[in-house]
């Protein structure tokens, strides 16, 4: 019996709840009263059960009618989402996107540009992967993540991979204001800082292995994330290259203190968008990266990178 219900019918249901009758429901739908009036008798008779108390003036739902609208709801904006998504993938629109993005990217960029991706292409889901070194590649080439944004650990030419160049993440060696490293005059050799704990990213893939650039000190402790390693930055167990989006605060406060190492460059990561040759991105995925530049371009100029990521 229950294959007998149609969307007809619930969409009677809805418009008699919302508007107080058989009548201006059928004016909301454009259609006659008595064929509204047959689409709620043909769904009692379908469900066995009376919706609405006849014995007023004007029906109104009684108890089983309340709750039965909630699913006619469910079911109605269940149908409207389906349509709409097949709608969207018929227009070239991916029905998710799917990202992995380096932890050193500026979140704050990135929000700004998914929140307005959400109003563009609200029915276009979106899955958030934020990695480190070779993760976010990984996710890539796994098929877990449509879109990566990072900086490749190789320059190698690869022919299954396109990448686009987006940005660079200007790094700065900083250490907290208690560490000793602070006290240190300007310029500080590079002798001076072998002796004290750098403090460098990892992760668990085997694409960062044996990466050994960036690393200055004889002792090194390993974070797989950003963000427990500012922690034990700002607790003085030892100095690093962070982000300088990411630590400027930090530095004005007087939490930090930049160092001036001798004969030494910031380093700056190249930040690219890379995508797997046999899947480029859709309308969706092509709006999100030319949105995503132009607003990384607005507060990062692009600046010539290190070449692949190191330990940093």
């Amino acid at each position: 019996m229950l294959n007998r219900l149609t969307l007809d019918q619930m969409r009677a249901l809805i418009a008699v709840a919302e508007t107080g009758s058989f009548s201006a429901a059928a004016r909301k739908l454009g259609r006659v009263q008595s064929a509204i009036s047959q689409s709620i008798q043909s769904l009692e008779d379908t469900l066995g059960v009376q919706l609405f108390d006849r014995d007023a003036k004007t029906p109104k739902l009684n108890e089983t009618g309340r709750v039965l609208l909630q699913d006619a709801y469910g079911l109605v904006h269940g149908a409207d989402a389906l349509r709409a998504r097949a709608e969207s993938i018929a227009a070239n629109i991916e029905p998710e996107l799917t990202l992995a993005v380096d932890s050193m990217f500026p979140n704050h960029v990135l929000m700004a540009v998914l929140r307005e991706f959400g109003s563009v292409f609200p029915n276009v889901s979106v899955t958030l992967f934020t990695e480190g070194l070779g993760a976010a590649e990984q996710r890539l080439r796994d098929g877990v993540a449509r879109l990566g944004i990072y900086s490749p650990l190789s320059t190698a030419v690869s022919n299954d991979l396109q990448w686009e160049p987006m940005t660079s993440i200007e790094l700065m060696p900083v250490v907290a204001s208690s560490h000793p490293l602070a006290n240190e005059p300007p310029p500080i050799d590079r002798y001076a800082l072998e002796k004290y704990i750098q403090l460098i990213l990892t992760d668990r893939t085997p694409m960062s292995q044996n990466l050994r650039g960036g690393i200055l000190s004889l002792q090194i402790w390993r974070f797989a994330d950003l963000g427990t390693r500012l922690e034990f930055l700002l607790a003085g167990f030892g100095w690093c290259n962070m982000p300088r989006h990411l630590i400027a605060g930090h530095v004005k406060a007087g939490r930090l203190k930049e160092l001036a190492i001798k004969d030494h460059t910031n380093l700056a990561l190249p930040m690219h968008v890379v995508y797997d040759r046999s899947r480029p991105p859709g309308k969706a995925g092509r709006w999100f990266i030319d949105e995503l530049r132009k607003r990384i371009v607005q507060c990062i100029p692009l600046k010539a990178g290190i070449g692949p990521a190191a330990d940093i």
